[in-house]
């Protein structure tokens, strides 16, 4: 059996403490938990006697009492939590997102690859079969040459009091920014496991539109890619009732996911070889609609963590690797400091740019 703890036992990791007390996650035990607050081992100490309590993450790593941990604490902590456990040579699987900025994220992959211990990021969404097939066709060629792409995720709604319930919530120096950095990190990994990386960024994000909160919580960022494709994002936590739509679009026909379904609008003809050879003025090339089967089932959470652990083992692959977190977050940098310089911004980004501009707002 896999021993394994959790840092950080509030809502995220006492949801994956549960999974293992169901045997959603097979070869793994739950052995040791750490948390600040002492208020969250009284239920575990009364109901789970052999599980460990610490209220210091080094003791936990060092008590040899766990193979691996789950980090699920505030963003800023999670490179950081990380590093240390690479260190005493103990697997990590760290919550989304990676980290607040690139540049220590991208120090903590390359911890992770110079300790030779299993990284993965809790991308559950990863898991969609919905998802795993968009990109799985468009991989395939089935769309051709990609030529836009647009995602409206709107369904993110929070009203005042889930700002007000955590003083860590909707802060710069607590959290490291709003929408981008809390609820869209999935959304922002999946645009670009499935469309790949832009190359150019120019963003609007609106700190504080329509809450009483200093980070942003409406976004309008349009990307270009290398292809010479163009991708828009649109979100916000103030949309009710919101939006949840991706499309993508190719010279072979476009991919649209909404409402849990994927449909496939497929061109008899390429659209560009048809624009250069047809003679009709209003003429268009014929699309065949098809709702797409996507076997498989969506395992969420559990199912990330059971890769993890097989992978610990030697069998399987992740889910995520860990070091995949950094492009979505990547994207969600350039997408801030885009809209703090007010003009375009280029990728690779600027780490330290970004860095000094985001330590302006603490």
């Amino acid at each position: 059996m896999v021993r394994m703890g959790i840092v950080g036992y509030g809502i995220m990791g006492s949801g994956h403490a549960n999974s293992i007390f169901k045997g959603q996650v097979p070869g793994c035990e739950l052995t040791a938990i750490c948390d600040t607050d002492a208020k969250q081992f009284e239920k575990i100490n009364a109901e789970h006697p052999n599980i460990k309590t610490f209220d210091n993450v080094t003791a936990m790593l060092k008590s040899g009492t766990v193979d691996a941990i789950i980090i699920s604490t505030p963003h800023y902590d999670h490179p950081v939590i990380a590093m240390e456990a690479f260190a005493h040579k103990i697997h990590v699987m760290v919550e989304k997102p990676a980290g607040v900025f690139t540049k220590n994220v991208r120090e903590m992959n390359i911890k992770a690859a110079e300790s030779g211990v299993v990284f993965g990021i809790m991308y559950n969404q990863r898991t969609n079969p919905m998802f795993r097939k968009m990109r799985e066709m468009i991989a395939g060629g089935e769309l051709g040459e990609l030529k836009r792409n647009s995602w409206i995720i709107t369904d993110w709604y929070r009203p005042q009091a889930y700002y007000n319930a955590g003083g860590w919530r909707a802060t710069w120096s607590g959290e490291g920014g709003g929408v981008l950095i809390n609820q869209c990190p999935h959304n922002l990994d999946l645009w670009q496991w499935i469309c790949g990386m832009p190359k150019r960024v120019t963003a609007f994000a609106h700190n504080g539109k329509w809450h009483n909160i200093e980070v942003e919580d409406d976004v309008t960022a349009y990307v270009e890619y290398e292809n010479g494709a163009t991708g828009i994002f649109v979100t916000s936590t103030a949309d009710c009732p919101g939006t949840n739509r991706f499309e993508v679009l190719g010279d072979m026909g476009k991919l649209v996911c909404e409402n849990g379904e994927l449909v496939h609008y497929k061109l008899d003809i390429s659209e560009r070889k048809f624009n250069d050879t047809n003679k009709e003025m209003f003429a268009s090339p014929k699309a065949e609609r098809t709702v797409v089967d996507c076997p498989g089932d969506y395992t969420h959470h559990p199912g990330v963590l059971t890769a993890f652990v097989k992978k610990i083992k030697g069998e399987g692959e992740l889910i995520a690797p860990g070091e995949e977190g950094i492009n979505g977050l990547m994207v969600s940098n350039a997408i801030h400091l885009s809209s703090w310089l007010g003009k375009t911004v280029e990728l690779p980004l600027d780490e330290d740019l970004f860095l000094a501009e985001l330590e302006k707002r603490f």
